[in-house]
């Protein structure tokens, strides 16, 4: 299979994807770069494959065609444990968050650690409450899942997610369902850890004004291709009329407020 060499500065680099579900085609040959070191969102509508992308990303589904390249290294050309090596270097939070409701915040944060790492217990307690610390909720830790916040949770799982010291993070919906206090703490949270942890953060999502304040780079997928792609600045001035009608929302655009249908009055009067 002839797969181009990214470029060192691209943390991944997905060429020519292609991806089906039974008869609906996902992704129609599509390609994008993700920058390290950066933060990279991917926007569109729900239903355009948007979490699709990140679990091809993450080598759960495989393409129908095309290639991914995660720091150098084809995803679905790895043998089994070398994909789960490179797994344990890519956080990922869940839109959910998916802690384990029976266990503490603390054990959920410790999960990675005691799963994938012979560090004794005394070394996990340290990180566990520097993790907790950089999310501000070290004072949380015997609590458990059913005792927090929605926007605690999430913070919990983004603790988890970086337990392992991943080169990058992958965020499914980090801002659906936060209150606008949690929402302004998770936008400061991924910019920081960002910047201080020297991360590559690729964040999945619909909410256009969050995602742009914080996002280097912009991908707006619409109907299996790439729509639009720029800093915010240039996805704002887009001559595109879907990527200007996704950004500010119009009811009315390339996508119909009206499902087709026949004629208004003939339908009435028939």
């Amino acid at each position: 299979m002839d797969t181009k060499a990214p470029p060192k500065t691209d943390i991944v680099c997905i060429q020519n994807l292609t991806f089906s579900r039974g008869h609906r085609k996902i992704f129609n040959a599509i390609s994008l770069d993700i920058k390290r070191g950066g933060i990279t969102a991917i926007m569109g509508p729900s239903g355009t494959g948007k979490t699709t992308l990140l679990k091809l990303i993450g080598g759960q589904l495989y393409p129908d065609k095309g290639n991914i390249i995660v720091d150098q290294q084809n995803v679905h050309q790895l043998k089994r444990t070398d994909l789960y090596t490179l797994r344990k270097r890519m956080g990922m939070l869940f839109q959910s968050g998916a802690l384990l409701t029976d266990i503490s915040v603390f054990d959920n944060v410790a999960l990675p650690l005691r799963e994938h790492t012979a560090l004794n217990e005394s070394m996990i307690r340290t990180l566990v409450l520097m993790k907790l610390q950089a999310v501000g909720l070290r004072g949380a830790r015997d609590l458990i899942p059913g005792e927090l916040s929605g926007g605690m949770a999430r913070r919990v799982a983004l603790a988890r997610a970086i337990a392992l010291d991943p080169m990058m993070i992958m965020y499914d919906e980090p801002f659906t369902g936060q209150d606008p206090i949690s929402l302004g703490i998770l936008v400061k949270l991924i910019k920081e850890l960002n910047n201080t942890l020297g991360l590559t953060s690729i964040i999945v999502s619909h909410d256009v004004e969050e995602t742009i304040g914080i996002a280097d780079y912009i991908y707006v997928l619409s109907e299996g291709k790439v729509a639009g792609h720029g800093t915010p600045e240039q996805i704002r001035n887009s001559d595109s009329e879907w990527v200007q009608q996704f950004m500010k929302g119009d009811a009315d655009g390339p996508v119909h407020f009206h499902y087709p249908a026949t004629d208004y009055k003939e339908d009435l009067f028939q």
